[in-house]
């Protein structure tokens, strides 16, 4: 019974990745679609996890004895998923050390990490509280107000906390790199990240001068890799995506939806497995 469990978690999980279209429209909306059908299977997988570890490898459920191939399993994958976060945790300290190595300067107020190099960049690095980081050659090449419409960009992920949340989601990613959609679902969220910090710096300063010092930042190659740990950056699209920001910048501002309770209900389902230790005997 309990087998019968996890290969039912993993079935819908499958499924529900399966059904994701990407398709146009209002980035609050495509947000909580994505978020949603990324987040709901390793939720399920592993609220199904620790359902097995809770009633154990002995007993019986449904009138059917269970046994310890169940058990053992739901305890690899626990083991598994802890592993990846603690790898990630160790690879994102590891980049906000390297960012404290560079010295402090003061940017409108704003303290930033300078790095040396000709390369167009900035991004928040760390985790609830990042730091801002700054390149050399972003200041040398970007008038002072290119680089004020870039700090406003940067100023948006702090605000939503942007490092700290994809770095979960990032292990979500890595946990879940064997169900379909994984990557397309990243990536889609990685845009819709940046769409929504370009939102908030258009509100503060000219969109028009925000797309202008972002086709130039992209059009650079970047000092750190998109998957970058912890690292929320200006210049993180590429292709089709940058043409999505572009236009986006361009376009009368979208309405923001206030999140509520309707927005998360759909989660509490993944917890179902949670309910059958009650059935175990």
């Amino acid at each position: 019974m309990h087998l019968i469990m996890i290969l039912t978690a993993v079935a819908v999980s499958w499924i529900l990745r399966c059904s994701w279209v990407n398709s146009p429209g209002n980035w609050n909306l495509r947000w909580r679609k994505a978020l949603f059908i990324f987040l709901f299977p390793p939720l399920l997988i592993f609220m199904t996890a620790i359902a097995l570890l809770c009633m154990g490898p002995q007993g019986k459920m449904g009138g059917v004895y269970t046994g310890w191939l169940s058990y053992d399993l739901a305890f690899v994958i626990l083991g598994y998923f802890a592993f990846l976060c603690i790898k990630l945790t160790i690879q994102g300290w590891q980049s906000v050390e390297s960012a404290r190595h560079a010295p402090l300067i003061n940017l409108d107020g704003k303290s930033a990490r300078l790095i040396n190099t000709p390369t167009l960049f900035a991004g928040q690095i760390g985790f609830w509280q990042p730091e801002l980081v700054v390149s050399q050659g972003l200041l040398q090449n970007l008038s002072p107000a290119h680089v004020e419409s870039v700090l406003a960009h940067e100023q948006g992920h702090h605000y939503y906390r942007d490092t700290f949340w994809f770095f979960w989601l990032g292990w979500v990613r890595a946990c879940t790199t064997w169900l379909p959609n994984t990557d397309a679902l990243w990536q889609e969220l990685l845009v819709l990240r940046e769409l929504r910090a370009d939102s908030y710096a258009a509100s503060q300063v000219d969109p028009l001068l925000l797309a202008e010092s972002l086709v130039l930042v992209v059009s650079q190659t970047s000092v750190l890799p998109e998957s970058a740990v912890c690292c929320a950056a200006l210049g993180s699209s590429l292709g089709d995506r940058l043409e999505q920001r572009i236009d986006a910048l361009l376009a009368p501002p979208e309405p923001k939806l206030a999140m509520n309770w309707q927005s998360w209900q759909g989660f509490i389902l993944a917890f179902i497995p949670l309910f059958t230790v009650l059935f175990h005997t």
